[in-house]
């Protein structure tokens, strides 16, 4: 398997992953105390903007998710340092958004450069 290949898998499993993590972890596993939706709204909402790039396979796409990957690893840290029940769920969250965020980066630098040698 190629590089750019593994690279996809491994940001497509840490997008995928938060995706199903984050409403898993507020509606059964610990839910907060305030409202479901809002709470949900804030923290899905943002992964739905890249998800045609992502599944496109679009460099830029994957670039700019990187981006958006610190922001659910930052949730991550904080949750992780601030409620100890819920820490194995604040470490599987951070490591979804580690793969997200190591995929994306790795998939955009061999992306970019593939389709700059192909303009060539």
């Amino acid at each position: 398997m190629d590089k750019l290949r593994q690279a996809r898998i491994l940001a497509m499993a840490g997008y995928f992953g938060l995706l199903l993590l984050l409403p898993l972890w507020y509606a059964v596993l610990s839910p907060p105390q305030l409202p479901l939706g809002i709470v949900l709204g804030f923290l899905l909402l943002p992964l739905l903007f890249p998800l045609r790039g992502l599944l496109q396979g679009r460099p830029y796409t994957y670039a700019w998710a990187s981006f958006l990957s610190l922001v659910y690893f930052i949730h991550a840290a904080v949750e992780f340092y601030s409620t100890p029940p819920d820490r194995y769920l604040a470490l599987l969250e951070l490591l979804l958004s580690l793969a997200f965020y190591l995929g994306c980066v790795m998939y955009a630098r061999l992306g970019g450069r593939m389709l700059k040698k192909l303009s060539q």
